[in-house]
């Protein structure tokens, strides 16, 4: 079950992208109608199949964007980070969603109704343009990923998966990648078997560009990963 919070979060700060495109009105709506849940570890934020309500904006946490394939396989497209807008590229496609999204860890989601959107869009060509770009920069990365994982190797696409958390999560102070990521799931983010995904991470460990501990991917030589990534 969702935990609602109805309370009001300081949104010139969760959401300033948008906050600062929008007058003191349209702030007022937001304030009035947005709502705070929060998810629970592997709890589904939306289906496959849904009908988009809410346009998401991620404020805590982390969360995958994700399909089932065959044989229980899935693939994941996307990890979103704090602050980024998710759910709503269906919507403005008037379809259902074609993806799942489920919490990697406790999350916080700001939702916005989608009607208030669209009457926000119609009067605001500034948050228009926000979102154009926001399709524009999502479709380049789906692009790029889709070349990524059908002509890498399997050690490109591995160290291209590494180096996408490091971009989108940044490092701790040890080095490790800020994200506990099951080896599962991040065979599914480089379109691998699990059990390719595990060795290939002990082949960059024992050439000293990674290390393991435990699930926790300590980044020893960045360079090198990034130019195992780059060459595929």
């Amino acid at each position: 079950m969702l935990e609602t919070e109805n309370k009001i979060i300081d949104f010139s700060k969760s959401l300033s992208d948008v906050w600062r495109l929008l007058n003191e009105q349209e702030r007022g709506l937001l304030r009035k109608n947005a709502i705070v849940q929060h998810f629970k570890k592997k709890q589904k934020v939306y289906s496959d199949g849904e009908k988009p309500q809410y346009l998401m904006c991620l404020l805590k946490g982390k969360v995958k964007i994700y399909k089932d394939g065959v044989a229980g396989r899935f693939q994941i497209f996307r990890v979103i980070r704090p602050i980024q807008y998710f759910a709503y590229r269906a919507y403005f496609a008037e379809e259902d969603y074609k993806t799942d999204a489920m919490a990697l860890e406790p999350s916080t989601v700001c939702m916005v109704p989608f009607p208030l959107v669209t009457e926000l869009l119609r009067t605001n060509f500034s948050l228009c343009q926000f979102f154009i770009k926001q399709l524009s920069v999502d479709l380049g990365i789906a692009d790029e990923r889709t070349v990524n994982l059908t002509q890498k190797h399997i050690r490109g696409r591995l160290a291209e998966a590494l180096v996408f958390l490091i971009d989108n999560y940044g490092v701790e102070e040890d080095k490790s990648i800020n994200i506990n990521m099951a080896r599962e799931d991040l065979a599914n983010l480089s379109n691998m078997t699990a059990s390719n995904a595990i060795r290939t991470l002990s082949n960059f460990a024992e050439e000293n560009v990674i290390k393991l501990i435990g699930r926790k991917i300590k980044i020893i030589d960045e360079g090198k990963l990034r130019k195992i990534s780059l060459l595929g």
